[in-house]
């Protein structure tokens, strides 16, 4: 006998939990699409160099890489961005720009496992590619407060930065040279802590003085993000990246959404790809589940791949990691995820009857599970129970129906098909 397990990082997925990921995915689509996104595909196996050194170091080492039967040197991709640079390269005459769209897929990254982190997860990608301003960067910020708004995940914050602010900073320090390197150390802070980030910036060279300016550069108050971009402006003057976030900043504020966000300089995302506005989203009574929704500016990325000029700016839901959120909070969204509203008890006799009446109350748009097992009532009902389905249709009485509500053990005569939609759709 072969034993029946999973690897370490991967999981099976129960029909509970998966209705919990399909029904979370659905309302999301339909928020996308309200805003004019599109849905793509792309191959889980990509060539290898088609990854490799757009994800940054350490990224680059997580990818599940092998030589297929082929002798190709292939990679699972680790993240949906790549492949989109890559997707977008190879089918440019077929797109209309700018383009919007979204990407709901599995990626893999060979990281150590933890709560709400695995190797195999889902990504939830949503970009813009083709052109490069504040309305664009904003409307990505729009959608992500629009997506968690409407979850109902309780309050949030979304952190926001711009790498040209940091990129400016160390290049008034001498060391823009060091710059990939202290991106990495700063994104590291929130699992290390400040005496940590230094350490590393002391063992990249950088010195004690330029690794204490680099602190409280990223140290810089948050609690207001008008105020914030105020000290950058004084600090920097007005460059790109301040003139951005102003414009950005303008449109919250239009918006009503402002409070919800924060300028916050120690976001630096450890992504190479980056080159502009990025962002992390955290739940205020969770921060310990990380950040739920995160991304940026990237736009050299297609140059990998084709002399098109092609800027895009997106993000990512984590879909587990939202999931575990949800569940913590006891999210309807969570509790109450079933896959029929009606059952259609099982007769024996005359099983044409469960069929039929099912397939009347499909046709009315309810969602209706016919039981096809050769149990007891008592055991159907359970069966109903277990499955989160709410009525069952026992019997039927010229053109009515009887119908025992789960939850409340209550039986209902003399109902008709009509009554029986306005209950299970109630």
């Amino acid at each position: 006998m072969i034993e029946p397990r999973v690897l370490k990082g991967f999981r099976d997925s129960l029909p509970q939990q998966e209705l919990v990921r399909q029904n979370l995915m659905s309302r999301i689509q339909q928020i996308f699409r309200s805003f004019g996104f599109v849905p793509i595909d792309t191959p889980a196996l990509e060539y290898t160099e088609v990854l490799l050194g757009k994800g940054g170091g350490e990224t680059d080492k997580q990818m599940f890489r092998f030589t297929d039967n082929g002798g190709r040197d292939v990679a699972l991709r680790f993240d949906l961005t790549v492949p989109l640079a890559r997707y977008v390269a190879a089918n440019y005459s077929q797109l209309s720009f700018p383009f919007k769209r979204y990407h709901m897929s599995k990626v893999w990254r060979g990281e150590k496992p933890q709560k709400g982190r695995y190797r195999e997860f889902w990504q939830c990608d949503f970009d813009m590619v083709g052109v490069d301003n504040a309305q664009s960067d904003f409307e990505i910020l729009l959608l992500i407060h629009t997506c968690l708004s409407e979850m109902k995940v309780g309050a949030f914050k979304v952190s926001v930065s711009h790498r040209g602010l940091l990129n400016l900073f160390l290049s008034g320090l001498g060391i823009e040279d060091k710059n990939a390197e202290v991106l990495r150390a700063i994104d590291k802070l929130n699992k290390i802590g400040v005496d940590g980030v230094r350490e590393i910036l002391l063992e990249e060279g950088l010195g004690d003085a330029a690794a204490d300016m680099v602190l409280s550069f990223i140290s810089i108050p948050k609690d207001n993000f008008g105020d914030t971009l105020d000290i950058l402006v004084k600090m920097l003057g007005n460059c790109p990246g301040t003139e951005r976030l102003a414009q950005i900043y303008d449109m919250m504020k239009a918006c009503g959404i402002d409070g919800d966000f924060i300028l916050d300089t120690s976001i630096t995302r450890g992504l190479d790809y980056y080159t502009g506005i990025v962002y992390e989203t955290l739940l205020t009574d969770m921060p310990q589940i990380g950040s739920i929704c995160s991304g940026g500016r990237y736009n050299n990325l297609a140059g990998l791949y084709t002399k098109e000029n092609l800027p895009g700016v997106g993000s990512c839901i984590g879909m587990d990691r939202l999931i575990a959120a949800l569940e913590e909070l006891g999210s309807p969204i969570v509790t109450d995820a079933s896959y029929a509203d009606v059952m259609v008890a099982s007769s024996k006799e005359n099983p044409a009857w469960s069929e039929s009446v099912a397939m009347k109350l499909r046709a009315l748009g309810v969602r209706t599970d016919s039981y096809v097992g050769e149990k007891g009532m008592g055991q159907q009902f359970a069966y109903a129970e277990n499955n989160g389905i709410r009525f069952v249709v026992t019997a039927q009485t010229g053109d009515t129906f009887s119908v025992k509500e789960i939850a409340t053990r209550k039986v209902t005569e003399g109902l008709t098909l009509a009554d029986i939609a306005k209950l299970a759709n109630g």
